[in-house]
């Protein structure tokens, strides 16, 4: 094992033994190398490392601290990695939206009330025809987020976001060139509301799943129209 592998590891011991909290200061430098066992230039490189993955947080002059460790900051490394994927990896961010949101609606069923419930028929009253793409991708977006924010779980809320924001693209494309988009979503998005409210998680997953293949299958449609086009104009 690299110094400095075991370095991190030594300090991500630390933190889940509870001797570092969210929160606290980390010792010197030179007291944490010589508890630990290792060099101080390994330790410098350790803390770097977790510096960039949100674990630490190094304050020029005044130390070296725990972050909150919030979910939403440790999987700031999958949204820079999700950043770095081309257009070509967007039906593979949906195949793994496919996967998580309706797990997400499922356990939403569980927590929906009158509120909840108002609120996402809200959000679909505040569509129709005469609104622009750019208006039903908006709805689109907080609709989902209810739903998410819903079932509870602070990473699941974190990843799904990371994802969603990476489709906008698509989903501004489709509105513009599918026929009745935004009939076909709202539809949609009232029936997964019906499934919620009556607190029937099977029927919301089941219906998520529908909605999400639905744009995936005109997505992988669009796409082999634009290849064959453009294969036909290099004839």
């Amino acid at each position: 094992m690299a110094v400095t592998d075991e370095a991190i590891l030594k300090i991500k011991d630390m933190i889940l033994r509870g001797e570092l909290a969210p929160g606290d200061r980390l010792p010197p430098e030179k007291e944490l190398s010589e508890r630990l066992g290792l060099s101080r230039s390994s330790m410098r490189e350790a803390v770097k490392a977790l510096e960039v993955i949100r674990v630490l947080d190094v304050r020029r002059g005044d130390g070296t601290y725990v972050t909150s460790l919030e979910p939403r900051l440790l999987l700031e490394a999958m949204t820079f990695v999700v950043d770095l994927h081309d257009d070509d990896s967007i039906l593979e961010l949906f195949a793994v939206r496919r996967i998580l949101e309706p797990a997400a609606a499922g356990m939403a069923a569980a927590h929906m009330d009158a509120a909840r419930i108002a609120a996402l028929r809200g959000h679909i009253a505040d569509v129709d025809e005469s609104k622009s793409v750019e208006d039903l991708v908006a709805h689109d977006i907080g609709f989902h987020a209810a739903i998410v924010e819903a079932a509870g779980n602070s990473y699941l809320t974190t990843l799904i976001e990371s994802l969603s924001g990476h489709t906008l693209r698509a989903r501004l494309w489709r509105g513009l060139t599918e026929e009745n988009a935004t009939a076909r979503t709202l539809s949609e998005h009232s029936a997964i509301v019906d499934a919620l409210e009556a607190g029937d998680a099977k029927l919301a997953e089941a219906l998520m799943i529908a909605h999400i293949s639905g744009i995936e299958h005109w997505l992988r449609r669009w796409s082999t129209s634009v290849t064959d086009a453009a294969e036909t104009s290099d004839l």
